[in-house]
């Protein structure tokens, strides 16, 4: 897959609003983890009606965050989606030049964070069913580093990049049929200055 749909930039307010829907959002994280689905499988993830999922399915289409997919079944009646691109991307500079759109990226950026924290405090929850191997190999690490905003990006760039790679792996795997002991992992990283 090129990288330009690889990872898609989102830069339009209307796009960012389109996706920075609670359940839009949960939707989105589903079938990019399914890779292809119907609106009823999805429905069963985020325990909500068929066809308010659609109706919210349609609307990421509109926004080509999400595209029809083929069949992957003989039923005709069945609308199969997949993600339009493997990843989305959204920086704050596409966002800075009005009030408007700063804040529409602020108002996202929060709900995003909200719905990845809520992911990690299920897997607290959840960790002592996980096992000996997953909870050892899982990590929660915090550092406190001294650099320069241009240092600060290259760390990010490599971070990015080897997460790329380890994600590369995993899609290949399972191309391969290779899926035994293979689990969803989530990986948040943030980056940011501050001062006390």
């Amino acid at each position: 897959m090129p990288d330009d749909e690889r990872d898609r930039r989102i830069t339009d307010v209307a796009t960012l609003k389109a996706l920075a829907h609670p359940l839009r959002m949960r939707l989105y994280r589903a079938l990019t983890i399914a890779r292809v689905a119907t609106a009823s499988h999805l429905a069963d993830q985020v325990d909500e009606a068929v066809s308010l999922v659609s109706y919210h399915l349609r609307k990421l289409a509109e926004h080509g965050l999400v595209e029809e997919a083929e069949p992957q079944s003989a039923d005709g009646r069945e609308r199969w989606w997949q993600p339009a691109s493997q990843s989305v991307s959204i920086r704050d500079e596409d966002f800075r030049d009005a009030p408007e759109k700063a804040a529409a990226h602020t108002a996202a950026s929060r709900l995003f964070f909200e719905q990845r924290a809520d992911m990690y405090r299920r897997y607290l929850d959840e960790r002592a069913h996980w096992g000996n191997d997953w909870t050892t190999a899982s990590d929660s690490s915090e550092w406190l580093l001294r650099l320069t905003a241009d240092q600060l990006s290259e760390l990010s760039k490599e971070m990015y990049a080897l997460v790329h790679k380890y994600d590369e792996l995993g899609r290949a795997a399972d191309a391969a049929g290779d899926t035994e002991g293979r689990e969803n992992v989530a990986v948040h990283t943030y980056g940011f200055p501050f001062r006390f």
